[in-house]
C-alpha cells in the first residue's frame, strides 16, 4: 500500500533568478530567494513556514503561521505562531504576531501588533441567534425576514 503524501515536510524554493506575480498558497516550507509580487498564504492551523532570504523580496501581504525574514517585505506580515526578524530583515508595513524574535539590525517601518492566544482562536458559534443593529424601520424588515426563514 502507498503511504499518504505528507506535504508538511516539503520545501519549495523560489530561486534568485525567479520572479512570481500573483498570490501563493502553500503548505510545508517556502524559501524565497527571488521576488514575489503578490500575497503569500498558508492555513493558520498548519505548521507552514515561510523564509524570506537576504536576497528575497515580497511585495504583498504574508499570512503564514511561522515566518522568518532576512530580506525585504513590502506589505503587512501576519504570523499566528512564531515570527523571526533576522539581522538584515526590512519590513515596510505592519507586523501582527503572537511570538516575535528580533535580531539587532532588523527594521520595521510600521506598527508591531501583538496577538494573544485568545485573539487567534476562531470565533465561537454558541447559538443560532443573529444580532443585528438596525433602526426601528430596518428592524421590522429584519423581523419579517426572520419569520419567513
Amino acid at each position: 500500500m502507498k503511504k499518504p503524501f505528507n506535504t508538511e515536510n516539503i520545501t519549495t524554493l523560489i530561486s534568485k533568478a525567479t520572479e512570481i506575480t500573483g498570490d501563493l498558497h502553500f503548505s510545508g516550507v517556502l524559501e524565497v530567494e527571488g521576488k514575489i509580487r503578490g500575497n503569500i498564504y498558508a492555513d493558520d492551523d498548519s505548521s507552514a513556514e515561510v523564509r524570506i532570504r537576504e536576497s528575497g523580496l515580497v511585495q504583498g501581504e504574508i499570512k503564514v503561521p511561522s515566518v522568518i525574514i532576512n530580506g525585504l517585505v513590502e506589505g503587512d506580515v501576519h504570523s499566528t505562531q512564531h515570527l523571526e526578524l533576522a539581522a538584515k530583515a526590512r519590513v515596510i508595513g505592519n507586523v501582527y504576531y503572537h511570538l516575535i524574535e528580533m535580531v539587532v539590525g532588523s527594521e520595521v517601518n510600521g506598527s508591531l501588533c501583538h496577538r494573544s492566544a485568545a485573539d487567534l482562536k476562531p470565533a465561537q458559534i454558541g447559538s443560532n441567534k443573529t444580532h443585528i443593529l438596525a433602526t426601528d424601520e430596518e428592524s421590522e424588515v429584519v423581523e419579517e425576514a426572520a419569520r419567513e426563514v
